[in-house]
């Protein structure tokens, strides 16, 4: 009988054999380009997500900053008249501009500089003090024939004005409401002739029916410094001596001064509470500029990752020249005019606001994240908005017959 061959394997025994090491290095290269595929798919619709995160976060910081920015700017100039709607002669907003040359940019090495930022001042009456104080001297005469006034002689330096406590009040209760710090508004019962100074002390009771306040003294015009205005109502950017005022209807025939340094009898002491928008450098280098509003002394950050914020003001008048029917917004409040004639930093030929809001999302220094936008070349999205606020306090009697 003849025995099987020894090198005969079964066929069942065959099918069961291992893999090959070929075969491991075909199945594992196949895998791996089947998932190097899928990672790289994964990996750009994460990026994909997160810069539509981005771009969708930006714009809806960007729209709610603008609506309280509108908000703000639309109520401007609000409370100031107790006794008489004065409109034709305004308060309301002043804006420090941050000039950059056409031709020239405020963006250098690689980052964007403090010039590529403007400030808004939005001027409104202190809502929890109405009505406005009046002036009086020493003796609490409703109508005193004189009284002391804003300027004493020494601009800077501390002087004491007097007015009546507010209706309903005692002047201990009256006076408990201004303190050292405080920016008043002073203006005449016609509201044409204006000035303003900081608090230097907390207002006292002179007497039971005088209020006694502190104030740092203005010019002898009764214009100020910055650093006693820093709203900038009378300083005008701390070019002194203030251009005068532009002869023209504005649209009634304003005075021969903007200032003035006493205001008796029937002036008011208005205190003010300001918004004031500006942009605040941030330690973080990743967002290094921050939209800030600020209001008696509390400052809430409104947007971050700010490259841009412009305001330019459309003045009144200043399209009548040309005969445009289309405002023109000047971005260099020291070149204000009225038709053709200079009126630099003059506030109150101020109708409508134009502000420019340019942001970005967060950087992404990611090697994987290769998106570069077209405006700076950074690995961000970039997006602005502009706004156009015409404050209904600033322009009530525009429509009257110009001059």
């Amino acid at each position: 009988m003849m025995l099987p061959c020894s090198n005969s394997i079964p066929a069942a025994r065959r099918s069961q054999r291992g893999t090959s090491l070929m075969e491991m290095l075909v199945a594992l290269a196949v895998f791996m380009i089947v998932a190097g595929a899928a990672f790289t798919l994964f990996q750009n619709q994460q990026n994909a997500n997160s810069s539509l995160q981005g771009q969708v976060g930006l714009s809806l910081a960007l729209r709610n900053a603008t609506s309280q920015l509108e908000l703000d700017l639309a109520n401007a100039g609000n409370g100031y008249y107790p006794n008489a709607n004065i409109p034709s002669w305004p308060v309301g907003v002043t804006i420090v501009n941050n000039w950059v040359a056409p031709g020239s940019s405020c963006y250098s090495s690689g980052a964007y500089q403090s010039n590529c930022f403007d400030q808004i001042n939005i001027i409104t009456a202190d809502p929890a003090l109405y009505p406005a104080l009046t002036f009086t001297d020493t003796t609490g005469a409703p109508a005193p024939a004189t009284c002391p006034g804003t300027y004493n002689g020494s601009p800077g330096a501390a002087t004491t004005i007097y007015a009546l406590p507010a209706s309903g009040f005692t002047s201990a209760q009256t006076a408990a409401k201004y303190f050292s710090g405080d920016q008043l508004l002073f203006m005449s019962n016609s509201g044409k002739v204006i000035s303003t100074a900081i608090m230097s002390g907390n207002a006292t009771a002179y007497s039971t029916s005088v209020v006694a306040l502190p104030i740092y003294q203005t010019n002898s015009d009764g214009s100020n410094s910055l650093t006693n205005d820093p709203l900038d109502i009378t300083a005008c950017d701390n070019n002194q001596p203030c251009p005068p005022p532009p002869p023209v209807t504005v649209p009634v025939t304003p005075p021969s001064v903007y200032f003035g340094t006493s205001f008796c009898p029937g002036g008011y002491i208005i205190k003010l509470s300001p918004i004031v928008y500006s942009v605040q450098a941030n330690s973080d280098p990743n967002n290094p500029w921050q939209l800030v509003r600020t209001q008696n002394q509390n400052s809430n950050v409104v947007m971050d990752q700010i490259i841009g914020f412009k305001a330019g003001a459309a003045t009144w008048g200043s399209d009548i020249t040309s005969g445009s029917s289309t405002p023109y917004y000047n971005y260099q409040a020291s070149t204000y005019t009225i038709g053709s004639t200079a009126a630099a930093w003059n506030y109150s030929l101020i109708r409508s606001v134009r502000v420019s809001i340019i942001a970005r999302t967060a950087p992404n220094n990611s090697a994987a994240y290769t998106f570069r936008n077209s405006f700076d070349n950074g690995p961000y999205q970039v997006q602005w908005m502009a706004i156009v606020v015409n404050p209904r306090n600033l322009s009530m009697s525009d429509d009257q017959s110009l001059p």
